[in-house]
C-alpha cells in the first residue's frame, strides 16, 4: 500500500468518525480562535483555512432531529464542504504535488458523496 493510499484511507475514515466525537466535545476555545482570526501565522492561506473553518462549524451545528440516519447526512454534508474549501485552499497556495492531488482527489470524492447525501435527504428527510 502506498502513502498516498494510506493518508486518503486514514482521512476518510476521519471524515466518518468526527461527527460523533463533534455531539461530545467542547468547542469554545476553538470558536473563540475562529472569530478573531488565526493564532499565530496571518498571511493569506491561514485566514482562508480560519474562515473554512469557521463555515464547516457553523453548518454542522444542525438542529437535531432524533432520527440517527437524517442527523448524520445533515451534518456530514456541511462536514464535506468543509473538506472540499479547504482542498480549494490547498490548490490556490499549495506547493507540494503530492498533497495538491490530494486536494484533487478530496474534491471528487466529497462533492460525489454530497450529492448522494442530498439526493437520500430528498427522498428519506420528511
Amino acid at each position: 500500500m502506498n502513502a498516498k493510499t494510506l493518508f486518503f484511507g486514514a482521512a476518510l475514515a476521519l471524515a466518518f468518525t468526527l461527527p460523533a466525537f463533534a455531539q461530545e466535545v467542547d468547542h469554545s476555545a476553538h470558536q473563540a480562535m475562529t472569530m478573531s482570526g488565526p493564532k499565530g501565522d496571518q498571511s493569506a492561506p491561514s485566514k482562508a483555512f480560519v474562515e473554512a473553518n469557521a463555515k464547516m462549524h457553523a453548518g454542522m451545528d444542525i438542529e437535531f432531529t432524533g432520527n440517527a440516519d437524517v442527523d448524520f447526512v445533515r451534518g456530514m454534508i456541511a462536514h464535506h464542504q468543509g473538506a472540499i474549501d479547504m482542498a480549494k485552499i490547498e490548490l490556490e497556495y499549495g506547493k507540494d504535488e503530492g498533497m495538491r492531488q490530494v486536494a484533487e482527489d478530496i474534491i471528487t470524492a466529497q462533492e460525489g458523496e454530497i450529492k448522494m447525501m442530498q439526493e437520500w435527504l430528498t427522498q428519506n428527510a420528511q
